[in-house]
């Protein structure tokens, strides 16, 4: 099937319509789900009418899955350079709550893939939280981007509900378009070396691991949103042991290649 008809297919077994958004009243509608979803004081703090309007005005994207006339979820992107290749950076996505892991986040990017392949572009690009284990094994697993960087601190200190008083660390990951969706072969976790596992009470525990390891693991919490609200030290506990274990290895020479269901990312030496 084309692109387009894959996008239609999966919005279809879920019971939504995915389009492009462009009224101002879509796009108001579309800046208060994203309000919600972030649990953000105001609109701006994510994404304002007025902004969306501008996006889409300039050639940009902007997306909503309804269920019958009800949005339930949002997606939006712009045009980025990376060298001398433009890409489509989507900058945010989100299902209203509750609605996680029922097939509309999955719809609606690959209406973005129809729309990018459509515009003659080869990849989407975006950042996330490599603490929140539903966005890791979905990006890396259900839809097979490749984490190509680690970036810590991405945004500076953010006030949204989701985000504040947290470290905004990212991982950058790069969705080829040019191949079905679906991750690659992963290496064996069983032969993974841990870097960061979970001890018995959900903490991070680090480990020293050969230099010429072949596989290696660090280890997420389970629910790091629920952590962050419920114990914070524990939480930038998490944050840091992340970060150092991914960024030195990263520095060293591997990369990551996949997530397995129980929380952990596995990392092989680059070719």
């Amino acid at each position: 099937m084309s692109a387009r008809a894959d996008a239609e297919a999966a919005a279809g077994r879920v019971g939504v319509r995915v389009r492009e958004l462009a009224t101002t009243a879509e796009l108001a509608g579309c800046s208060r789900l994203l309000q919600r979803v972030w649990r953000a004081e105001h609109p701006a703090e994510i994404a304002s009418p007025s902004m969306l309007r501008t996006w889409v005005h300039s050639g940009n994207y902007v997306s909503g899955a309804y269920r019958g006339d009800v949005l339930v979820g949002a997606a939006v992107g712009f045009l980025g350079l990376d060298g001398e290749h433009v890409h489509l950076h989507s900058h945010l996505a989100g299902v209203e709550r509750g609605g996680h892991g029922h097939g509309v986040g999955y719809a609606l990017k690959l209406h973005q893939r129809a729309w990018t392949l459509e515009r003659g572009l080869a990849e989407v690009h975006w950042t996330y939280d490599p603490l929140i284990l539903r966005n890791a094994y979905f990006n890396l697993r259900k839809l097979g981007a490749a984490a190509v960087g680690y970036l810590p601190e991405f945004y500076g200190a953010m006030t949204d509900g989701i985000n504040s008083g947290d470290l905004t660390d990212r991982i950058l990951v790069v969705w080829r378009l040019d191949r079905p969706p679906g991750p690659a072969a992963a290496p064996d976790a069983g032969a993974a070396v841990p870097l960061v596992s979970r001890t018995a009470d959900g903490r991070p525990e680090a480990h020293d691991a050969p230099a010429c390891a072949a596989v290696l693991s660090v280890a997420v919490p389970t629910d790091a949103e629920g952590l962050r609200a419920a114990d914070r030290q524990a939480a930038l506990a998490w944050r840091v042991a992340v970060r150092d274990a991914l960024m030195d290895r990263l520095a060293a020479g591997y990369r990551i290649t996949a997530v397995t269901r129980d929380g952990r990312y596995l990392l092989e030496r680059a070719a």
